[in-house]
Parts: structure tokens; sequence; C-alpha cells
């Protein structure tokens, strides 16, 4: 398009919509650092005005056919760019709050998983420490805790007298006690 300078801006955008990439190409020369300035004021980003301006003349492209000027074609390049602008600082505003809600969700919820880490450690720990016991012991200290069988019941359900129920639930405890520590085995009562 040699004689560029003389073509007008209505003149380029009816070539433009009809198919024209020279005069596609004639815009985007035209005004591509008008409109640079414009959006680099606006986001202090030479990156993020390139691509907001890319933007702008690929929307130019594919929604030639549709589009409508009412007034001059700078008007509608620099308002169809202020949108933009606009779009993206919105944008960024959703993208931040949800970068600071998953921070918050990951620090409120790594103090949840390392607790669970460490009940799970101390779980697999008691339990470990009980199935150590005698068989006899264990399955009378089983039967108490876990199924809060009185010792009559464990007497019965072990053919054991109730003395013997008794004497193996104390040791048991003597004997966790002193394996688990004291903090680790109190710990253990509040889980049974």
């Amino acid at each position: 398009m040699s004689n560029s300078f003389k073509i007008s801006d209505n003149e380029l955008f009816y070539r433009l919509k009809a198919g024209d990439k020279v005069a596609y190409a004639e815009i985007y020369h035209r005004y591509k650092e008008f409109l640079f300035v414009f959006a680099y004021k606006k986001t202090n980003s030479e990156e993020e005005a390139k691509d907001l301006i890319h933007e702008l003349f690929l929307t130019l492209w594919e929604k030639r056919t549709e589009i409508v000027i009412t007034k001059e074609l700078s008007a509608y390049l620099f308002w169809t760019l202020r949108n933009k602008i606009f779009d993206s600082f919105r944008h960024k505003t959703v993208t931040q709050k949800y970068i600071d809600s998953f921070s918050n969700y990951l620090i409120e919820h790594e103090a949840d998983t390392d607790y669970l880490v460490r009940h799970n450690d101390l779980s697999k720990f008691i339990e470990s420490e009980i199935s150590a016991l005698p068989a006899k012991m264990r399955q009378a200290f089983e039967l108490s805790r876990k199924s809060n069988l009185t010792r009559k019941q464990i007497a019965a359900k072990l053919n054991l007298s109730e003395e013997t129920v008794k004497s193996h639930i104390r040791r048991a405890l003597l004997i966790l006690k002193t394996k688990l520590g004291v903090v680790t085995f109190l710990y253990m009562f509040m889980k049974l």
C-alpha cells in the first residue's frame, strides 16, 4: 500500500471489513506506537502493553465483520484497548484473591496435616506396644479399653477369673506407662 498516507481511516476500516490484510497491516503500523504509549502508561509494563495491543489487533481481525464504528477508527481502537486494560486489571485482582485464598488455605491446613501425621505416628507406636504385650494380657487389655467390657465379661470371654483379668490389665497399664512415657500414655487413654 504505497499511498497509505492518502487513505483515510474510514477507507482502511472498510477494506479491513472486506478482509484486506494490507489495510489491516496499515492500521497496525499507523496506531501501534500511540496505542503502546497509552497502554504502557496505564500498566507500567512493556510486556503487558505489547500483549494488550496484540490482543486488540487479534480481536480487530477476528471480529472485523461484526465491528461497527460510529465515530473514528482511532477512538474505537483506544476505547477497545482501554477496556482490555480494565479487563486485565480485573483478572489480576481475581487471580490475586485466588492466590491469597489458596495461600491461606495451605497455611491453615498445613497445621492440620502436621497434626494428623503426628497423630498417626503416635497411634502406630501405641498399637505396636500393645501388640507386644503377652497374648492373654493384651486380650484382656484390649477388651477392657477398646470394647469397654467389664472385668466379669472379659473373664467369661477369656475363661479366666476376674482377679486374673484385673491383674493382666494392671500389669498391661504398668508396662505401657513405662514404655510409652507419661504423656503418650495419657494420650492413649484420651484416644481409647
